[in-house]
């Protein structure tokens, strides 16, 4: 996959799959997502839809709509209406939990811009996060029961995830809590999007649970590579701050490899990690230190095992450029870190 010459509706973002077809399909797809984002974001009184916009246009790759859209080629009726609408949505409910996640954490940006608790207050950013789901709801009320059904498990998983992450692994091993919260929180909307992108096309029961356990893989390599960047990536090209995790007291994925390490620089870190860094001296000091261990070669090693498991389930669907642009697009993912 690389970038071509058919333009996507976002940023003079250029977008090519490989295939002129697929990716004008596509590029078309992602059209009627955008009007159809931009028509329910600006439902409602003036005072909501402002903050409710704020974060929607500011950036973000809309990884899940190409998904849904994707997906839709293994049936036979691909990007129709409802599955743009399931696209739609899981962008919907994504751009809700940002709003809330940026109250949770307390967050000051997001997306180059002040978040909405930054910008406003708490209870304005989840509020606006509410209206999100509204909208959402509405949505899937327009498509069937059985999307309502299915998107109340998902938004049960993802709410989990996050219930478990504010709790904490209380005991159990660190690094099996950190996946089982990436599976929940992050592998789930691709999944979600994977699934309603195929079903909704009409293709049968074993390819939708093909995409949806590939979106559920693809998701959990998609989180563990950001964690991977916001140690290890240089500043001027990721455009990130290294250490943000650090700083907020959020020990990803490398990170907890790393302090399972029996050496100088696992012990100092342990001695060091023991809550968030406020010192910008502790932060370069302890990301030194992670660059001394094994935690971001161990880190990709889970998600080779990801991604194998994503590739097995692309070995089981259809073959075409749809399922060629999938795989691509994974590992496009994976190069992100170098």
């Amino acid at each position: 996959m690389t970038n071509g010459t058919t333009p996507s509706p976002r940023n003079g973002f250029t977008l090519d799959l490989g295939d002129e077809a697929l990716t004008k399909r596509v590029a078309d797809g992602m059209v009627d997502v955008e009007a159809l984002l931009r028509e329910r974001l600006n439902y409602g009184e003036d005072f909501i839809t402002e903050k409710v916009n704020h974060l929607a246009f500011a950036g973000g790759k809309r990884f899940r709509p190409v998904m849904a859209l994707l997906c839709s080629e293994f049936g036979p009726n691909p990007g129709n209406e409802n599955v743009v609408k399931g696209a739609v949505l899981t962008e919907m409910v994504h751009l809700a939990t940002l709003y809330h996640d940026d109250v949770m954490d307390e967050a000051d940006r997001r997306r180059g811009v002040e978040s909405a608790n930054a910008r406003w207050n708490n209870s304005v950013a989840i509020l606006a996060g509410d209206i999100l789901l509204a909208q959402t709801s509405r949505l899937m009320s327009e498509i069937d029961t059985e999307t309502v059904a299915y998107f109340a498990n998902t938004f049960q998983t993802l709410v989990t995830g996050q219930m478990r992450e504010t709790e904490g692994a209380r005991g159990a091993d660190e690094v099996e809590h950190y996946l089982k919260v990436v599976e929940e929180k992050t592998g789930v909307l691709i999944a979600c999007a994977a699934h309603l992108g195929a079903r909704h096309a009409g293709a049968d029961e074993r390819v939708v649970a093909c995409c949806e356990r590939m979106g559920a893989a693809v998701g959990v390599v998609f989180q563990i590579v950001d964690d991977i960047i916001d140690i290890f990536s240089d500043p001027d090209e990721s455009g990130k701050t290294p250490g943000t995790d650090l700083r907020e007291g959020v020990f990803t994925l490398p990170v907890l490899y790393a302090l399972e390490e029996d050496t100088e620089a696992g012990q100092e870190l342990r001695g060091l990690l023991t809550g968030p860094l406020t010192e910008d001296a502790d932060v370069e000091r302890a990301l030194t230190l992670l660059r001394q261990t094994r935690g971001r070669e161990r880190a990709l090693e889970t998600v080779r095992e990801y991604l194998a498991a994503a590739e097995r389930e692309l070995d089981a669907l259809p073959a075409g450029p749809a399922n060629d642009a999938l795989r691509a697009l994974t590992q496009l993912t994976v190069h992100r870190v170098g």
